[in-house]
């Protein structure tokens, strides 16, 4: 019996970076490996010369109509970059069956133990009191908390409702936070399974002490947090920008922050990595952390897991469990920038 085909071509990711060994074992045993681990991407013609028997595709690979169509036998398409890009014909899939799949998921503990960290920072002013400190400006004991709060209790506020805010929400239960959640794909009963209440866009700005945001990138929210949005905010809140810098006007928001109306943090930034000169360096209430807070060895494992997992799931005729599929109602809208590595 022909042992199926499984092409991995996973740029920007590496092989050692997502699998590991015991992992890649039972990888080993589901087929024949066409493997490249290079530079870039798989060179076109070594690529479509395994089309034909191709019945997994682990990786960022162009699938344009005319791809699919000279892989008959093609079953699963695992974006390891975990994003869902436009460069895949959904359409085609749908039609054929295709499961496209991303374990997005894999990044969302790290990010949200992270959230609660800069959010705990920024309410109780951490790293502020330590960097005047060490320039011998510090005010010292209640005079040193001006403007702080306690999270113990404080109203927060989630954009967007995804993996993301989903693996928060468990995380205040100890601090007893009422939190509402503004994402119009999510269905208020759902948010209410988590002990969350669906709120529109507007009163989770202003009626919220903790916003954090973390919205995937859509067709329809670049730069949908501008100054209007930004206005809302009451003075002294604390503002997280824990997803994808797209999703706001990135210099209205330096420029709200420098003000000093609300106090914030970003996990990333429009570009990446930032150049020295760049204005966000220099925002005094601005906690800054360079696209980090997903960055665990652990997290990258996860992405061998779950693509495995579901790879075993797929070669069997079942339907995957691990890895998010794409859905047809909503994967033209992504807007997810492709990870870029020299």
């Amino acid at each position: 019996m022909t042992r199926p085909l499984i092409l991995i071509d996973p740029q920007p990711r590496s092989l050692d970076e997502i699998f590991e060994p015991k992992v890649w074992t039972r990888l080993e045993r589901l087929g024949e490996l066409a493997i490249h681990d290079g530079p870039g991407r798989m060179p076109a013609e070594r690529f479509e010369s395994y089309l034909p028997e191709m019945a997994l595709l682990i990786g960022q690979s162009d699938m344009p109509k005319a791809r699919l169509d000279r892989a008959p036998d093609l079953r699963a398409i695992v974006n390891v970059e975990t994003n869902f890009l436009q460069n895949v014909d959904y359409e085609t899939c749908f039609e054929r069956g295709i499961h496209v799949l991303a374990p997005s998921s894999a990044f969302a503990k790290p990010v949200a133990e992270m959230a609660l960290g800069m959010a705990i920072d920024l309410c109780r002013g951490v790293t502020t009191a330590d960097r005047a400190m060490r320039k011998g400006d510090e005010k010292w004991l209640l005079d040193g908390a001006k403007g702080c709060f306690s999270l113990y209790g404080a109203r927060v506020g989630l954009i967007g409702f995804g993996d993301l805010a989903r693996a928060f929400v468990p995380l205040l239960a100890p601090f007893g936070c009422p939190v509402k959640a503004y994402d119009p794909w999510i269905s208020e009963h759902y948010m209410a399974g988590f002990g969350v209440a669906a709120a529109s866009l507007d009163e989770v700005l202003s009626a919220s002490q903790v916003i954090i945001v973390f919205a995937a990138a859509t067709s329809e929210n670049q730069g949908f947090l501008s100054k209007r949005e930004f206005d809302l905010i009451a003075p002294g809140s604390v503002f997280l920008l824990m997803s994808r810098a797209g999703i706001v006007d990135f210099p209205e928001f330096l420029r709200q922050v420098e003000s000093g109306r609300f106090r914030a943090a970003t996990d990333v930034f429009p570009a990446e990595p930032t150049p020295p000169g760049d204005p966000s360096r220099r925002i005094e209430g601005l906690l800054l952390s360079p696209h980090r807070a997903g960055a665990m060895r652990d997290s990258l494992y996860e992405i061998g897991r779950q693509t495995v997992a579901d790879a075993e799931l797929v070669l069997r005729g079942l339907p995957p469990l691990s890895c998010r599929r794409a859905q047809r109602e909503t994967v033209l809208r992504s807007r997810s920038k492709p990870i870029e590595r020299s």
